[in-house]
């Protein structure tokens, strides 16, 4: 489990960023991979899945 902060959501959209607090990394985050209803700047906890263009996080929960 990884512990992250949404960088960026989009809620009309579905999707955003979350920026990985140990790597720096950031992921992309699909509305279908979020647990919990997130915002921007929120503390959360995700796993990674390989996506069609890379890493995507999911099970995304706030923290």
């Amino acid at each position: 489990m990884n512990t992250g902060t949404v960088k960026f959501f989009n809620t009309e959209k579905g999707f955003g960023f979350i920026k990985d607090n140990n790597t720096n990394e950031e992921y992309f985050v699909h509305v279908t991979g979020l647990v919990d209803e997130v915002r921007e700047n929120d503390e959360v906890t995700f796993d990674l899945k390989e996506g069609r263009k890379g890493l995507n996080a999911v099970n995304v929960k706030r923290a």
